[in-house]
């Protein structure tokens, strides 16, 4: 009975987790390689559970196959977490623990992480982008006021991948938070950017 109830708790949760997914980032490749690796870890470590054959060999195969995986398509690092968690509630819905409400617990926290953390409006103004500068710029500091200007936000770290001097390009990886234009450096306010600035401090 425990084992239907954890099957009908995983089916429940990798349901949601891909439904979340595909709703905020519309990639259906994934969603077919999520629910196939949820629904084939909770098969295979079902019937290693019961079998004579350790658990342990099966998941670490399943480890291996989910390495090559990765490696061997483009995906970044949230969707690796989506990816992980459907390889966990698989597992937590095929083997379950001496008390049936820790393993219905894990999964729930499990969701809880991976949707929270991936949720919009978490620190939704911290971003990361690859870009490549006209022009070969070798001063850091010029290099982050030429970055601040063009992505109007505050850099917070860059990395410097490529000089090309013949071509005459710079390439960079660059972690930034957006900022309002009144908090931006160097910003001189504007008189309806002033007006509204000072509406707001009266109304406080």
């Amino acid at each position: 009975m425990d084992q239907l109830v954890l099957i009908g708790a995983d089916v429940a949760g990798i349901a949601l987790l891909t439904w979340t997914y595909f709703r905020r980032h519309r990639r259906r490749d994934l969603v077919v390689a999520f629910l196939g690796v949820n629904v084939g870890v909770l098969a295979v470590a079902s019937t290693l559970g019961s079998a004579t054959i350790g658990a342990g060999l099966g998941l670490g195969l399943f480890g291996v196959l989910s390495i090559i995986r990765l490696r061997s398509t483009e995906i970044d690092q949230r969707e690796v977490a989506y990816y992980f968690a459907a390889l966990a509630l698989g597992i937590l819905g095929a083997l379950p623990g001496p008390v049936l409400w820790h393993s219905l617990a894990f999964m729930a926290l499990l969701l809880l992480a991976v949707l929270v953390a991936d949720h919009p409006r978490v620190m939704r103004r911290h971003q990361r982008q690859e870009l490549v500068l006209d022009g070969a710029v070798l001063d850091r500091v010029a290099l982050v006021a030429r970055l601040e200007g063009m992505l109007g936000a505050r850099v917070h770290q860059v990395a410097v991948q490529r000089v090309d001097l013949v071509n005459d390009t710079t390439w960079v990886d660059v972690r930034y938070e957006t900022v309002p234009p009144a908090r931006r450096r160097g910003h001189v306010q504007t008189p309806r950017e002033t007006a509204r600035t000072s509406a707001t401090g009266a109304g406080s």
